[in-house]
């Protein structure tokens, strides 16, 4: 399934079992992250930036499961790991 949002399509694969609003929903979740972090996320945030990518996304789903969808937690989270990636520096 995939979304697109200006430039940038996101893609997720998923099996024939999953329910396509909520993933949807999803990507909705993990754009608005993405966007909140980066301040109008763009192609160049993700080529340069693709470890905090990668950490956003394992704030929302571990293990193949959704575990987390409020944007307030997950940008908490993002900011205590970049806090300790300013300070190993």
């Amino acid at each position: 399934m995939y979304r697109q949002y200006a430039t940038l399509y996101i893609v997720f694969i998923v099996d024939n079992g999953e329910n396509e609003l909520a993933i949807l929903d999803l990507i909705q979740v993990f754009v608005e992250a993405m966007d909140r972090c980066f301040s109008a996320v763009c192609e160049l945030d993700l080529i340069f930036n693709m470890h905090k990518i990668h950490y956003i996304l394992n704030e929302i789903i571990v293990g193949g499961m959704v575990i987390e969808t409020n944007l307030d937690d997950i940008l908490e989270r993002y900011k205590e790991q970049s806090k300790l990636e300013n300070e190993s520096v």
